[in-house]
């Protein structure tokens, strides 16, 4: 009988930056930072996932993409996990997906307070439109300078 080789978790890591959100669709789940784990249990592959609010709308269909991308990578003995706590704050975004946010023109979270510039003309002089935007967890903006509306990722 042939051993499987079972991939290593760097690999696991590797498909998972792989995998798009289901609704900002330019960042991968690995740097939206809701990836928390990864780690083998005996023959099982344990993927820990921490949902960006409770609530989210999107939670079940990061766990369907994770178990569908791993599939087809040839893991059948897969468990995803909720990790409650410690909760996702904007702080888990990593440096590619913020910038990844702005190249696609939503305004990465700064602070509480709002964008610091527009993602699309830099200007500084913008103006909040609505405090909720396409998703939960943006709220619409637009620019003063080039009138262009945009979205800005939330602080949480």
């Amino acid at each position: 009988m042939v051993a499987l080789v079972r991939p290593s978790t760097e690999q696991i890591w590797r498909w998972l930056d792989q995998i798009p959100d289901p609704e900002i669709p330019v960042i991968t789940l690995v740097d939206l930072g809701v990836i928390r784990g990864v780690s083998w249990a005996e023959d099982m592959l344990v993927i820990t996932v921490t949902p960006t609010y409770s609530g989210c709308p999107a939670t079940r269909v990061i766990q369907m993409d994770i178990e569908a991308a791993l599939s087809e990578k040839g893991v059948m003995n897969l468990k995803v996990v909720q990790q409650l706590s410690p909760s996702w704050t904007t702080d888990f975004l990593s440096k590619k997906g913020r910038d990844a946010l702005e190249n696609f023109g939503i305004s990465p979270p700064h602070t509480a307070a709002g964008p610091q510039h527009c993602p699309l003309c830099k200007s500084r002089n913008v103006e909040k439109i609505s405090q909720f935007g396409s998703t939960p967890c943006k709220a619409l903006w637009r620019c003063c300078d080039c009138c262009e509306p945009f979205d800005y990722f939330k602080c949480i």
